[in-house]
């Protein structure tokens, strides 16, 4: 490596490393003198930068923890986890995990589901364009249902939880249900299934029975109907119902035809 390499890589360790005493030394003696206040100078901007990024994706958490506790949760993140591409609306996936390695939020279990959601409404801003295709849903009366699957609504993302966490979310970004009902409910333990899909260009959560999230975890992976309806055998799942439904809030979007790999018997 030459020089030049050497200092940008120690910079760059000094920059998203905790700032340990040997990382300090070293760059010490590899930068010109007083460049230690340009050092902290990036080094806060970075936080800084970190802080602002993480808010956007996750605002709920921050308003759920208080900007007190997230600003170095922010940090703490930049530093275990830091960037890996350019586009720093990418980074922040590792924020959930995290959050449940953290003691000293263990008295706050529901926060890394909170942040998945969270992230998979991030995660549906920018899932690409997709349209309805109202056509092909003359396939259900006419085409073997063993060769077909649905195609659902881009950034569709299912997340299962013992908590109330499209309560939370709501409350938090729509004020419905009220935060005082969402913490009711937090308080009581009830237990919540939400679904994420990109409607339009508004991402969008809602709250969903258990029957339909396997439903849909089931579709996602590319089940045909009747191996997908095998996954909620035994419930009371009502596919005309559900599908109708839907259609009008955007979460299914036509009907495709499935690999021949994809259609083994159920």
């Amino acid at each position: 490596m030459t020089a030049l390499m050497v200092q940008q890589q120690a910079l760059l360790d000094a920059l998203f490393t905790r700032a340990s005493l040997e990382v300090q030394d070293r760059l010490q003696a590899l930068l010109v003198p007083d460049a230690t206040r340009g050092h902290a100078a990036y080094r806060a901007h970075g936080h800084a930068l970190a802080e602002r990024t993480l808010q956007a994706a996750y605002p709920v958490l921050a308003e759920f923890i208080g900007s007190e506790n997230f600003g170095p949760l922010a940090r703490e993140l930049w530093h275990s986890h830091p960037p890996r591409c350019g586009d720093l609306g990418r980074w922040g996936e590792a924020l959930p995990d995290l959050l449940g390695s953290l003691a000293a939020l263990a008295d706050e279990p529901c926060l890394p589901d909170l942040a998945r959601v969270e992230w998979a409404l991030h995660q549906a801003s920018g899932a690409p364009d997709a349209f309805l295709d109202l056509p092909s849903f003359e396939r259900l009366a006419q085409d073997d249902p063993q060769g077909l699957g649905l195609r659902l609504a881009p950034g569709m993302a299912i997340i299962s939880s013992p908590w109330p966490v499209v309560s939370l979310v709501q409350a938090h970004r729509e004020r419905t249900p009220s935060l005082a009902q969402a913490a009711q409910r937090l308080q009581a333990g009830v237990a919540e299934c939400a679904v994420v899909w990109r409607q339009g260009l508004r991402p969008c959560v809602a709250a969903c029975s258990p029957a339909e999230a396997a439903w849909l975890e089931a579709l996602s992976q590319g089940s045909s109907l009747p191996q997908a309806l095998s996954a909620v055998a035994g419930t009371d799942f009502n596919l005309s119902h559900w599908l109708q439904q839907a259609v009008q809030q955007g979460v299914v979007l036509g009907v495709v035809s499935l690999p021949l790999s994809n259609q083994e018997p159920s």
